[in-house]
């Protein structure tokens, strides 16, 4: 099978969770004796030495009017790309419309990967590139040929089931491989650690600030932000890392007892996740606090999970539970052999499984 992966607008960094999942995603597709490239159509953010390896179409931002032409003469480039490379099916992960992608459903089947809900997420844009996507999304959920979404809420949603397409789930993984577990740390006070970027606002990293201040007998390490200026001063027991290279950043978990995922997904309207950051954190061994349904894990009931709810006071509800369980945990590491369930290989199994049933219907 020749796959066609493509990726919309963003430049994809061999740093970044994405970045890693679609590179694991190629190599078992590859592995597996298909043939697989990526197409990304980026902006120029980000040096090319940065960016994972695949055919690359970039376009200048240089106001909104120049900018969208500037798109479109790289989609115009990069579908003429795919036309040469003849995939069999093609790949895409939802990105907002952008003339002409629809012509993509003339080369071959697309299937299109969810990872969130976009109504709500895109908001965030502003109201031109809100009311933009609402009004384009159908063009390629209208005309694609299946879906593949990373949670049960996201494939049940309205906003992609009224579509009636074949769906199958398959939460986010990780190459389990990739990930050598961490010695256990030896801290006198248990540290938390959390990764996120600023301006995700389902990230809920002002609740951090709430829980260094409720728990001072706990350290918390905070990876991807260098300042919060809106909580200056900021308690003695929060250290900011700023951004941080993978092995930085794997430098900063191997001294955290414990690491802490997303605890705002309520703010973008979402109850269930499988971010990829949490799935890291998990394969270098840490336990973890999650306050969502976990979409490979929430059905089971393991010691190195902690599970709050996902509202707004949950930092003032469960700080208690939280120190509680950063001092239980301290010096813990998880089994490799609990979170095999998260590894990237088996869920590519499944996903071109997929392919084949949308290539060959019965």
């Amino acid at each position: 099978m020749r796959i066609a992966y493509i990726s919309l607008h963003w430049p994809r960094t061999r740093n970044s969770g994405v970045g890693k999942k679609i590179q694991s995603q190629i190599a078992a597709w590859n592995t597996m004796g298909h043939k697989a490239r990526l197409f990304m159509h980026t902006s120029q953010h980000e040096p090319q030495s940065e960016l994972i390896e695949s055919d690359t179409f970039f376009y200048a931002a240089n106001g909104k009017i120049k900018t969208e032409i500037n798109r479109i003469k790289a989609m115009n480039r990069m579908i003429a790309a795919i036309r040469n490379f003849r995939p069999d099916l093609i790949y895409l992960r939802y990105g907002i419309y952008v003339y002409p992608a629809h012509l993509l459903m003339d080369i071959a089947p697309v299937v299109e990967e969810i990872n969130t809900n976009d109504l709500t997420q895109h908001e965030e844009l502003g109201g031109i590139y809100s009311l933009y996507n609402r009004l384009t999304r159908g063009i390629f959920l209208r005309n694609i040929r299946g879906l593949i979404t990373v949670s049960r809420e996201l494939a049940v949603s309205p906003a992609f089931a009224s579509y009636r397409k074949p769906t199958r789930i398959i939460a986010n993984g990780v190459d389990l491989k990739s990930f050598a577990q961490l010695p256990p740390a030896s801290n006198e006070i248990p540290r938390l650690v959390f990764i996120g970027n600023p301006g995700c606002l389902w990230h809920g990293v002002d609740k951090l600030v709430t829980l260094a201040k409720l728990i001072p007998d706990v350290h918390l390490d905070i990876v991807g932000y260098s300042e919060l200026p809106e909580h200056e001063p900021l308690p003695e027991n929060i250290t900011l890392h700023g951004y941080l290279a993978v092995q930085e950043y794997r430098n900063v978990l191997a001294y955290a007892d414990v690491a802490i995922s997303s605890l705002a997904l309520h703010r973008v309207q979402l109850e269930e996740a499988s971010p990829l950051k949490s799935r890291e954190c998990l394969a270098f061994g840490l336990p973890l606090i999650v306050s969502y349904i976990d979409t490979d894990l929430d059905h089971l009931n393991f010691d190195f999970l902690l599970k709050i709810p996902n509202k707004e006071d949950n930092i003032q509800t469960h700080a208690r539970a939280i120190r509680d369980f950063a001092w239980r945990m301290r010096g813990s590491r998880v089994d490799r052999n609990q979170v095999l369930r998260l590894d990237q290989a088996n869920k590519e199994i499944d996903r071109i499984q997929f392919f084949s049933e949308i290539l060959n219907p019965e």
